[in-house]
């Protein structure tokens, strides 16, 4: 695309800064400082029901409930350690009424220590599961 224009008798060529502008896209492009606008994606928030959030603040409150109730019985348990004499018992009864009963105070620790750390970990999974949790 090259044009003339006449101005004081002298042809100019426009063609120069044609060139020079294809040549500066061309730099830029192979640099990498290219602007190329991109679309912006909007990003939808997902509308949530009433119920469900109700559902879900149910499910939480449940979730916390677990874990005030886990805490309750591992104090308990702790003190039961701390203050187990050698006249202690450990009972166990189903629902016929089948029971077992023992005064061994090695068996009684080992089920208690036990009982213990299966708590502690149910109740840090419980945590967790709050932490994560979105309403």
């Amino acid at each position: 695309m090259e044009t003339t224009v006449k101005s004081n008798g002298t042809a100019k060529k426009v063609n120069a800064t044609v060139k020079k502008e294809v040549q500066k896209k061309l730099t830029e492009e192979a640099i990498g400082k290219t602007v190329v606008p991109e679309k912006t994606k909007t990003v939808e928030k997902p509308t949530i029901n009433l119920d469900d959030r109700i559902q879900k603040f149910e499910k939480l409150r449940g979730l916390a409930n677990q874990r005030e109730r886990l805490t309750e019985t591992l104090n308990e348990l702790t003190k039961f350690n701390y203050n187990q004499d050698d006249s202690s018992s450990f009972h166990i009864r189903d629902s016929r009424n089948l029971e077992f009963k023992t005064t061994n105070t090695n068996l009684i620790k080992l089920v208690t220590t036990h009982l213990q750390s299966t708590l502690e970990q149910r109740k840090s999974e419980i945590e967790e599961q709050i932490v994560k949790f979105e309403l």
